[in-house]
């Protein structure tokens, strides 16, 4: 005897239900399928797979150069491929950033720079070679830095009214002041300083900082102005005395050392700063990858410690957030240069 199933317990199979069935079948395989191609796609596009370049407008040996080999190295780790610093000193860093714009957009060439090159060169000359909303990207911030104002150990000044006190005895009351580079934020703090003394203060620019360096150690100029960064470790060596610095307050480094707004002299409390570029068109996906990486580099506890001996603050900013500090302190010393009298060359 066979089992003779009801109609009622069979399963219909009709050309109609196949058809729907198979169709939400191919439906499904299809929208995984284009989900793993969408997943695959995006990890591939942001994959670094070649060594880096990060690019430095100034001298080896000088406060940008140690902040750059610092972040090269922990990069590296971070992305998993070399990093290498390539110093192209001159004019401020307008050389390197002249040389970014022709290298390409493949966002393999990175660029650090602080805010003379990106903010102030364009504002002090008429054909800088590059036009930074044009030609560049921004990837992320990484530091800002206090600007300070020092005296060679040769100098019988201790402080800075005494430095200015020893100005205005000298006949004709001339001075020099050496700053890393021309038509600089430090040049125009001398002028504010000529101006406010009525001194006969000249500007003594060089290729870098380190050149000035090696000139203020060897008592062949008796004062600069430059960086915290520049000056901190020779500072704390009692090779040179950091007499003055920049910004709204004290630096945690120099505790003992007055702000120029304590000794009456405004409009020098906005921070300068470091950001990493790259060329205008560089692909998203990698720049991001770049700009998370050194999130994460700038956020290690031992990196921060580092940042503080060299007179740094940590200040990791979005490629968004660099673009807007950039633009902000561009307009900020726009209106000082141009109070200054200064006219573009």
């Amino acid at each position: 005897m066979f089992f003779k199933p009801k109609l009622k317990d069979a399963v219909v199979t009709t050309p109609s239900v196949i058809g729907r069935l198979l169709k939400s079948i191919y439906s499904i395989s299809f929208l995984m399928l284009a989900l793993l191609l969408s997943v695959y796609g995006s990890s591939s596009e942001a994959q670094i797979d070649k060594p880096m370049r990060l690019m430095v407008g100034f001298p080896a040996g000088g406060g940008t150069d140690a902040l750059a080999r610092l972040l090269a190295a922990r990069l590296s780790t971070e992305l998993g491929v070399s990093v290498v610093v390539e110093n192209k000193p001159g004019a401020g860093g307008q050389i390197a950033a002249q040389y970014l714009k022709s290298v390409g957009s493949d966002g393999y060439t990175l660029f650090l720079s602080h805010d003379h090159t990106i903010s102030i060169l364009p504002l002090v000359m008429k054909t800088p070679g590059f036009d930074v909303e044009a030609d560049f990207v921004a990837v992320a911030g990484v530091a800002s830095f206090v600007n300070a104002f020092a005296l060679s150990s040769g100098t019988s000044a201790q402080g800075f009214n005494d430095y200015i006190n020893l100005v205005k005895s000298k006949p004709g009351k001339k001075g020099s002041v050496g700053i890393p580079a021309p038509a600089s934020t430090l040049e125009f703090l001398v002028k504010t300083l000529a101006k406010r003394y009525e001194l006969d203060l000249l500007s003594v620019p060089y290729k870098g900082s380190a050149p000035m360096m090696a000139d203020m150690l060897g008592n062949q100029i008796e004062a600069g102005s430059a960086s915290v960064p520049d000056f901190i470790e020779f500072h704390q060596a009692k090779k040179l005395r950091i007499v003055a610095v920049m910004g709204a307050t004290r630096q945690a480094s120099l505790p003992d050392v007055p702000t120029f707004k304590e000794l009456g002299i405004n409009g020098f409390e906005d921070l300068p700063f470091y950001g990493v570029f790259a060329a205008k068109d560089a692909p998203p996906a990698i720049l991001n990858q770049v700009s998370k990486a050194l999130e994460k580099v700038v956020a290690k506890p031992d990196v921060k410690e580092q940042f503080a001996s060299m007179g740094l603050s940590p200040d990791y900013l979005t490629a968004s957030q660099l673009q807007t500090r950039e633009r902000s302190y561009s307009s900020a010393w726009a209106k000082i240069i141009k109070e200054s009298g200064y006219q573009p060359n």
